[in-house]
């Protein structure tokens, strides 16, 4: 990790540096749940980065808008950069349902992630939510191998029954969670 990394709370109109965030990615597994067991299925996938024009779902606009939305629900933004650059942000809405927290967003610059950037963000997020009385989190994950098992790592597990209001939006996530 590099010495000049700060972490740090991002205030609404910082929201906006999302676009500096390379989330470009090369998967080749994609998992599919059922119940708490995830079938693996490989092949050969890229996900592309934000676009930064235009208002559709994979802009940097929809992800500004998602961003503020999270906010609007009490959600806590924390960023991670370097040198004034965002490679990384996360946020937590600490009180999704009494003691239930959601790790809303967690994205790290691909050439940032595997340097302990994601877990600072991830542990940053974990002790937001404890101290607003969360005693259990949940998160939809992108099915990728790579970001089912950086949750993995982090305590997460499929659940069983996912949240209904989680699973209407992100149907095709992975849906786990983790005591607090």
């Amino acid at each position: 990790m590099a010495a000049s990394l700060d972490i740090r709370q991002l205030i609404s109109s910082e929201l906006i540096l999302v676009g500096e965030i390379d989330r470009t990615e090369h998967i080749d597994v994609l998992y599919v749940q059922e119940g708490d067991r995830l079938i693996e299925n490989e092949g050969s996938w890229d996900s592309s980065a934000w676009d930064s024009e235009g208002h559709g779902e994979h802009t940097v606009e929809s992800k500004i808008r998602e961003l503020h939305g999270y906010l609007d629900l009490g959600g806590i933004a924390i960023g991670a950069l370097v040198d004034e650059r965002l490679v990384g942000l996360g946020v937590v809405i600490p009180q999704l349902r009494h003691r239930l927290a959601q790790l809303a967003f967690l994205h790290v610059s691909a050439q940032w992630r595997g340097t302990g950037v994601g877990t600072s963000l991830s542990d940053r997020l974990d002790d937001l939510a404890r101290r607003a009385g969360a005693s259990e989190m949940v998160v939809s994950a992108t099915p990728s191998r790579n970001t089912v098992t950086f949750y993995r790592a982090r305590g997460f597990i499929p659940m069983a029954h996912p949240l209904k209001v989680l699973t209407d939006l992100e149907p095709d996530d992975i849906h786990m969670h983790k005591a607090l």
